[in-house]
C-alpha cells in the first residue's frame, strides 16, 4: 500500500509532537524571531535619529522597507550557516531592501551595531512578551484555584504521605498549596520579566563603534554610551542594564529558572489531579468537552488529559533550564557555540512553560471535586487515619511507647480480621475502664475534628492571593 502523502509547509513545527503548545499559535516561531530582529534594528535607527547620529530621514525608508519586504525565512536560515547566526544576513537583506526604497538611508541599517546586540534584544524582547501571556494565564488559574479553596477549606480528605493515607487534611488546603505555587511562580515571572535588559556594546561590548559613528556624525559623545542604551531600552519596553553582557548571561540563567519555577509548580498540580481521578479514587475529574480525553482503543475512557500535557512540560522543563545555566560559563568577549547554544532551549523552555500556563488554567476552571468521593476514602482505614491523634490521647494513660505499639496491633488486627480500625480499638483489653466511653470515641475518630490548622492556613494563603491581585489590579 503507497504512504499517503502529507500535506503542509515543508519544516512545519506546530506542536505536532509538544501538544502543550499547540492550537494557541506560536509567538516564538521562525517568522516572530525574525520579525523581533527587524523590530530591533527600526528601533535602533530611531534612538540614534533623535540623537543626531544618523539623519532623521533615513528613518522612514528602513522603517518602509520592513514594512514591505517580506524575509525569507527559509532561505535565511539556510544562508544563516554562513556565519553561525541569522542577524548577518538579515541586515544585508534588510539593506538591500532599503536601498530599493532609499539608497541614501540604506547606509544607516544597523549603524555600529553587532549580531549579538540585535539577536539578545530581540530575545529579551520575545521572551517579555512570553512571560506577560504567561502571568496572564497563571493570574486566570490563580483565581480558579482561590475559589476552590475557600469554596473545601473545611471539606476532609485524606491527606497522603509515600502514597499511602497519613492523617486527614483539606481540599481547601491541598488547592491553597497549588495557589501558593502559582503565586510563587509569577511572582518570579514579574520580577524575571522586569529586569531583561536591551542588550547593546557593539563587537566587543566597548561600545566603540557606536561612539565613532556618533563622533563621525558631530553628535555630542559625552555620555552617549548610556543614552542610547536607555533610548533603546525604552524603545523596546526592556531594562536598561549597566553595561553589555554579551558573555555575562544571567538573565538567560533566569529565564531557565523561570521556565521551571512555571512548568514545575504547574506539574505539582497536574500530578496531584492525576492521582486524584483515577478510576478506583474518582476524587476529581477533568472538564468534560467533545474530543478531550479519548482513547483510540477504549471508548469508556476518560483521560485526564490537561493534566498529562501540563506533566509532559514539567518534565521537560528542567533539561533547557540547565542548558540556559550553562550560558554562564561563556568565553571570552563572544562565547563560540555557547550563544549559539542558548536559542533554542530559551525558545522551547518559553514553549513549555506558556503552554503548560495555559493548559493549567483551563483544567483549574474547569476542575470538579466530590466531596462524597473524598469523605468515603477518607474512611477506608476505618478510623486509622486519625491513630496521630489517638496516640496523643493515649500517650498520658498508657505511655508514648506502649500506646504507639497497641495502635500498631490495632492497625494489624484491623487488616488481618478485616475489621473496621474503630471495631477493633473499641474492643481493646487495654483500654477497658481506662479511656473513653463510647459516645466520646466516634469524636476522637472523627477526621472532621483532626484538621489542625488548615482552614488557617488556606486563609492566610487567601489573604496573600487577595492582597497581591489588589496591589497589581
Amino acid at each position: 500500500m503507497d504512504a499517503t502523502p502529507v500535506r503542509g509547509t515543508p519544516g512545519t513545527d506546530s506542536g505536532l509532537l509538544s501538544p502543550v503548545r499547540a492550537g494557541s499559535g506560536d509567538p516564538l516561531c521562525d517568522e516572530e524571531w525574525v520579525a523581533a530582529m527587524l523590530e530591533v534594528e527600526v528601533a535602533l535607527a530611531r534612538c540614534q535619529a533623535r540623537l543626531g547620529v544618523i539623519p532623521k530621514s533615513a528613518v522612514g525608508p528602513i522603517e518602509s522597507a520592513v514594512a514591505s519586504s517580506p524575509v525569507g525565512v527559509t532561505e535565511l536560515a539556510r544562508r544563516a550557516r554562513g556565519s553561525a547566526n541569522p542577524v548577518v544576513e538579515l541586515v544585508r537583506t534588510l539593506t538591500q531592501a532599503v536601498a530599493r526604497v532609499d539608497p541614501e538611508a540604506a547606509e544607516y541599517v544597523h549603524r555600529g551595531g553587532t549580531s549579538q546586540d540585535i539577536l539578545d534584544s530581540a530575545a529579551m524582547l520575545l521572551a517579555a512578551r512570553t512571560l506577560t501571556r504567561i502571568d496572564a494565564d497563571l493570574l486566570r488559574t490563580a483565581e480558579a484555584l482561590a475559589r476552590l479553596a475557600d469554596d473545601h477549606a473545611r471539606t476532609p480528605m485524606a491527606g497522603r504521605t509515600l502514597t499511602q493515607h497519613a492523617v486527614p487534611v483539606t481540599f481547601g488546603l491541598k488547592a491553597a498549596g497549588w495557589l501558593t505555587l502559582v503565586l510563587d511562580a509569577s511572582d518570579r515571572v514579574r520580577q524575571v520579566r522586569a529586569s531583561l535588559p536591551v542588550q547593546l556594546g557593539g563587537a566587543a561590548g566597548t561600545f566603540a563603534a557606536y561612539l565613532e559613528y556618533a563622533r563621525l556624525a558631530g553628535a555630542d559623545t559625552e555620555g552617549h554610551a548610556a543614552g542610547l542604551t536607555a533610548a533603546l531600552a525604552a524603545e523596546l519596553g526592556l531594562r536598561e542594564p549597566e553595561s553589555p553582557w554579551h558573555t555575562v548571561r544571567t538573565p538567560l540563567a533566569d529565564l531557565g529558572w523561570a521556565v521551571v519555577a512555571v512548568a514545575g509548580g504547574l506539574g505539582k498540580f497536574a500530578t496531584d489531579v492525576l492521582g486524584m481521578s483515577r478510576t478506583e479514587v474518582g476524587e476529581v475529574a477533568e472538564p468534560a468537552a467533545e474530543g478531550s480525553g479519548v482513547s483510540s482503543a477504549m471508548p469508556q475512557k476518560r483521560n485526564p488529559v490537561l493534566a498529562t500535557l501540563i506533566v509532559s512540560a514539567a518534565r521537560q522543563a528542567p533539561a533547557y533550564a540547565s542548558m540556559l545555566g550553562q550560558s554562564l560559563v561563556a568565553e571570552d568577549e563572544r562565547s563560540p557555540g555557547g550563544w549559539q547554544s542558548e536559542w533554542q532551549p530559551l525558545r522551547e523552555g518559553l514553549r513549555l512553560a506558556a503552554g503548560a500556563a495555559a493548559t493549567a488554567a483551563e483544567l483549574a476552571e474547569g476542575l470538579s471535586v466530590f466531596p462524597e468521593r473524598l469523605l468515603r476514602n477518607l474512611r477506608l482505614t476505618g478510623g486509622a487515619v486519625v491513630s496521630e491523634r489517638l496516640n496523643a490521647a493515649l500517650a498520658p494513660l498508657l505511655g508514648k511507647a506502649a500506646a504507639k505499639r497497641l495502635l500498631g496491633e490495632v492497625a494489624r488486627e484491623a487488616v488481618d480480621t478485616h475489621r473496621p480500625f474503630e471495631e477493633v480499638l473499641a474492643t481493646s483489653p487495654e483500654l477497658a475502664d481506662r479511656f473513653i466511653d463510647g459516645t466520646a470515641l466516634p469524636d476522637l475518630l472523627d477526621p472532621a475534628n483532626y484538621l489542625g490548622a488548615a482552614e488557617e492556613f488556606v486563609a492566610r494563603v487567601l489573604h496573600r492571593h487577595r492582597t497581591r491581585s489588589t496591589s497589581t489590579g
